[in-house]
């Protein structure tokens, strides 16, 4: 059975190896342009759209970043799984540059972002306690055991605003927090694929300890794209044995994310509003 699988390419990761049948694919939406065209191919008969989070140039910052045009691209394409990738630092000696980290939860750190698709006349409030899917957690991590990959199971993404990166006081708070890795971007994506009820999981490779570790060199730009060229290799290995355990079955909690959390009887929903949230509560209108 075919699958359509997003993949979002973080910093380092630009491009996949690996597919056929390729063709660029501009999608319009309500809330604005995705970061750029996606490109579409194929991988093990699933048909799979690649949209380079910050550009193809990467000339977006993260909090310029228009997470919900990208999310709603997706959902308006039929995708119902997202593989994110992305650099992150490392607060704790255990999570080395270029190992991965496949978190199981997030923090918000960030200022203001709008991370939800609803207002405008309709209220959902979706469950994200758990913000990862778990069946599609479970197949990455095989994936990385398999290839032999040094994979960490669980920890949790402090996400912040950016572009500079934390103080040395910020990182010893987040570190006396318990918090695992840092980084910018994962959490509105993980928060818009939930209501969007498209299966999330976060692939975070390690580039640097953050400024925290006084026996470490002080992060420089060279070295973590060094590791980010490194770390992007690993991924589209992880990427491609992924796709071939897909799909997610139809039984994960993702799928139905919607179900109990709209509060707003549809016949109150504003036709516009309804119009505009189309691809995302269609199932729910009737």
């Amino acid at each position: 059975m075919e699958s359509k699988i997003g993949i979002i390419g973080g910093s380092g990761l630009y491009n996949i190896d690996g597919l056929s049948k390729i063709k660029k694919v501009n999608v319009t939406t309500p809330f604005g342009k995705p970061s750029d065209t996606l490109v579409q191919g194929d991988i093990h008969g699933h048909t799979v759209y690649f949209l380079p989070r910050h550009g193809a140039n990467h000339t977006i910052l993260p909090s310029e970043l228009n997470f919900k045009a990208n999310i709603y691209a997706f959902k308006k394409l039929g995708v119902g799984t997202i593989l994110s990738v992305s650099a992150v630092g490392s607060l704790k000696k255990k999570y080395k540059p270029r190992d991965i980290v496949l978190v199981d939860q997030f923090y918000d750190r960030t200022d203001g972002r709008n991370s939800t698709f609803f207002g405008n006349g309709i209220v959902a409030h979706i469950s994200f306690s758990h913000p990862i899917c778990p069946q599609l957690h479970s197949l990455v991590y095989k994936s990385c055991k398999k290839l032999k990959l040094k994979a960490h199971k669980s920890g949790t993404y402090i996400n912040m605003e950016g572009p500079a990166f934390s103080t040395y006081a910020e990182s010893m708070t987040y570190r006396k927090l318990g918090f695992d890795i840092i980084g910018m971007t994962n959490l509105q994506e993980a928060k818009l694929a939930r209501e969007a009820e498209i299966c999330y999981v976060s692939i975070s490779m390690v580039t640097d300890y953050d400024c925290w570790h006084t026996e470490e060199e002080i992060v420089s730009v060279d070295a973590i794209i060094e590791n980010l060229n490194k770390n992007a290799e690993n991924a589209k290995r992880i990427l491609l044995e992924t796709i071939k355990s897909l799909p997610i079955k139809d039984t994960c909690v993702c799928k139905n994310a919607l179900q109990h959390a709209i509060m707003t009887p549809m016949k109150f929903v504003p036709a516009a509003t309804k119009k505009k949230l189309g691809p995302i509560i269609k199932k729910y209108l009737t």
